[in-house]
């Protein structure tokens, strides 16, 4: 079985490049299955077969989205510069542009400005702590 994952020797790499070379390719491969099941999807008869499909897409989904995580906090850059892209509204080339030139400038973590409901953990909810006077 080949590794074709690798464009370098394997032995000459570190662990951690390994581990993430491992996961870009579970990043593809997850990205691969996302297309798959929507084409069969879109073309499945039967009502039953497609909703056992799309519980399947929603897992492939997670999957993606597990691995990215993890490919974001493997490589910090590449957080910043997705931060100033993903869930933004406006023009995506716009703001992919500006992102990288913040990314590219090594300003660090204020370099690209997220929007707020991108970092903001209470998902808009609001506190459930009792306010006092």
């Amino acid at each position: 079985m080949g590794f074709d994952q690798y464009h370098e020797p394997p032995e000459e790499l570190s662990a951690e490049t390994r581990t993430f070379a491992r996961m870009c390719a579970n990043l593809t491969e997850e990205a691969e299955a996302i297309g798959w099941y929507e084409q069969r999807i879109s073309v499945e008869p039967d009502a039953a077969a497609r909703n056992i499909m799309n519980n399947s897409l929603t897992e492939e989904y997670k999957h993606f989205s597990m691995e990215l995580e993890h490919l974001f906090r493997a490589k910090p850059v590449w957080r910043e510069i997705a931060r100033g892209v993903l869930f933004q509204g406006g023009d995506i080339v716009a703001n992919g542009e500006a992102a990288e030139k913040a990314g590219s400038e090594g300003s660090g973590a204020s370099a690209v400005q997220p929007s707020t409901a991108a970092v903001d953990p209470s998902l808009g909810i609001g506190s459930l702590k009792e306010s006092r006077p």
